[in-house]
Parts: C-alpha cells; structure tokens; sequence
C-alpha cells in the first residue's frame, strides 16, 4: 500500500486541475454515478471528527476519508482540520494507498467554490468580500481567482490580524488585496462573496449583499451553524452540492427551514445539474444566487486520485503537476 504525504499529493495537482476533477465528480454525484452515505460525526473533546465513506463511477474509484475539525488548535499551533484519505481498488478490495489529505482538503474546497464561481457568477465578476483567513480562505481564494479575473480583494477575519496577514502574503501581481473591518465595506461594490470560517452565526448581513452578487459558503458543515443569514437564503437563487447533505448538515438552510422562511422545495439545483446542463444557472444580472456546500467525499475521490496513480504507475510523485484532463478522466 503506497503512504503518500502532503508534499506528494501538494506536488501532484494544482488548483485548474483540481476544479476540472472535482467538476466532473460533481456531474456523477448529481446523475446517480455515485453512491454516498450521509458522513458520521463524532463529537470530541476540543471539535468533531467526521468519517466519509463513498464510491465515485467512471472510473471506479471507493475510498473513505476521515476529517477533524478541531478550531481550538490554532492556539496550540497546530492546523485546526486534519483529515486522511484511504483508496480502496474497486477489484479486489485492497488497500491501494493512504493519502494524508489536508490539502487535499482545502484544495477541494475551494475546488468546488471554483466551480461553483464558474457557473453561477457573472462573467465580468471582478471583485471579491472573502470573510475568513485561515487555510480555507487561501484556497478559496486561489480558486475563485482561477475561474474569475480578480482586481480588487476584501478580507474580513474575527479581530483583523489574520485578515491583514492574508492582504500582506497575497497582494502583488495588479490584484489589490485589503484587510476590511467591517462586513458591509467589504460588501459594498464586491459581485462574489465567500464565506470560509467556523463561525456559528451569520458573519455579515444577506440585506447588504449587492444585487447580481453570487456567494459562496462552504464553512459551516453542522446544523447548528450558520455563516449566511436567512435575508440572504432568501433573496437568493440555491444550489446546493447535495440535497441529502445539506438538508441534513447546514445550518445555513436548516435554521430558515425551520423558521418558515425557506422552504426545502425551494433549492434550485446541485451543483452538478448545472454543469451538465440539466438545470440553469444564472439568469439574470441582477439575481443573487448562492451556493452552499458542506463537502463531499466525492470530491476527495476525484482530487486523490491521481497522487497515487501517478506513485503506482512509476512516478515519483515530485516534481510534476497532471493536467486538468489527467485529473478529471
């Protein structure tokens, strides 16, 4: 069984490849070539530890990942997420390889963001609010800066230190990146809108989102969280990465489906019904449309892949990126 490292899979694929794998991965999910339990959580002592079994068709690929989720240990100076990836063949049932999987993690992530980005914001979108600074937001913003041409980012972090060792680290290349104080300064003007940290509550007001904005959540994954408010669920256009997921995990939908301000009926779409074109995406200019992701195993098939394929048939795994296509085949 090969043990791959971060440096492995890190070196292995690169952010355009990544949104290409996970893409796909997410048009399997979405027309029944992928079968995904619900994720266990089990609480700990200092945050959550999740297990993620699922299988991903065309090719076959089954495999489970086990993520925690521990906000405490940024004060110990260790990473607050840390997950693994076991590969399973499809033939015989071995184990094929363990992935250590933290960027893998974040990688996939912003990934989704990224696709998601592609196909409901508009063309011409241009400036990002990005509230959160952590791993998370990196990786959001390397993938929304992927799909989009940037020119403007305003950063929003619990106290601002991290928000402004984020603007210093990115600024550079024609693309002007800013610690913001306030969520509605960060807003004013912005047509994307990413939401990444482990708030409980909502971390700005729906009410200021701009018209035509798309917005993206991906940091809360319990019921009792809720980064987005339900001003903004409201207004907003929905899609999701997986109905069953998010009707059972965010708290971004579950805590207006409750209230009587959404309804369950009201989601649009998945993700992967837009890319296929089954569903629409954006309509209008002037529509908000919001895409709320809790993570799905899905994605980490699809992104761990090819680090071990590549180690199995020969490579050594450094020094080489796969293309988009490699990935995504």
């Amino acid at each position: 069984m090969l043990v791959l490292s971060e440096e492995d899979v890190r070196r292995s694929v690169d952010m355009p490849a990544a949104i290409g794998a996970v893409r796909r991965a997410f048009e399997r999910l979405s027309s029944g070539r992928a079968r995904v339990p619900v994720r266990q959580a089990l609480g700990g002592e200092g945050g959550d530890v999740l297990f993620m079994p699922g299988r991903l068709d065309g090719p076959a690929r089954i495999g489970a990942k086990a993520v925690s989720v521990y906000p405490g240990n940024a004060d110990r100076g260790l990473a607050p997420v840390n997950a693994a990836l076991l590969l399973v063949d499809p033939e015989t049932g071995r184990a094929r390889a363990l992935l250590a999987a933290n960027h893998l993690t974040a990688l996939r992530t912003g990934a989704a963001s990224g696709v998601a980005t592609d196909l409901l914001a508009r063309e011409d979108a241009s400036v990002l609010a990005l509230f959160g600074a952590g791993t998370q937001a990196r990786t959001q913003l390397e993938a929304v800066a992927a799909v989009r041409e940037l020119t403007e980012v305003r950063v929003v972090s619990r106290g601002g230190d991290s928000a402004r060792r984020l603007a210093r680290e990115r600024s550079g290349a024609g693309l002007r990146i800013r610690a913001v104080d306030e969520p509605v300064d960060a807003l004013r003007g912005a047509d994307i809108v990413v939401a990444a940290t482990d708030s409980s509550s909502p971390v700005f007001a729906g009410r200021d989102v701009e018209p035509g904005a798309h917005v993206n959540g991906v940091g809360s994954y319990r019921p009792d969280m809720q980064e987005v408010d339900a001003a903004l669920v409201g207004r907003a256009t929905v899609v999701v990465d997986e109905r069953n997921a998010v009707l059972e995990e965010a708290g971004d939908l579950i805590v207006p489906i409750r209230a009587g301000e959404f309804s369950a009926e009201e989601i649009h779409a998945e993700i992967g019904e837009v890319a296929a074109g089954d569903a629409p995406g954006r309509t209008g200019r002037e529509e908000v449309t919001f895409f709320k992701s809790v993570g799905n195993v899905v994605q980490d098939l699809a992104g761990g892949g090819w680090p071990w394929r590549a180690r199995g048939s020969g490579g050594s795994g450094r020094g080489s990126r796969c293309s988009s296509a490699a990935v995504a085949a």
